[in-house]
């Protein structure tokens, strides 16, 4: 299993409306990989450590694939109109990880 996880660095001064990422872009997401992606989970931060410091991150998305051919083959096809969405909730630049889910 490979999970790609997308970080969204807090910043006080960068917009993210997390409204508009819940209900249209992760659904467009969803639609555009289809079957490949096996799984998402979205984070919202509350806070760091120690308790009461702002999170690292504003917002963090993971989307599970079965392998990383498949996770290829999914963005190389719909990874632009992925992308193209990015404008419409932030100005934050992502942070990009994948992973081998070991656990």
């Amino acid at each position: 299993m490979v999970k790609v996880s997308v970080f969204y660095p807090n910043n006080a001064a960068a917009r993210f409306d997390m409204n508009y990422y819940l209900t249209s872009h992760m659904p467009m997401v969803a639609k555009r990989l289809g079957s490949a992606m096996k799984g998402m989970a979205v984070d919202e931060g509350l806070g760091g450590m120690p308790p009461g410091t702002p999170p690292p991150y504003r917002a963090v998305a993971h989307i599970l694939f079965d392998s990383m051919d498949a996770f290829g083959a999914a963005f190389a096809e719909h990874g632009g109109a992925i992308q193209a969405d990015i404008p419409n909730y932030t100005d934050i630049a992502p942070t990009i990880q994948i992973s081998q889910v070991k656990l």
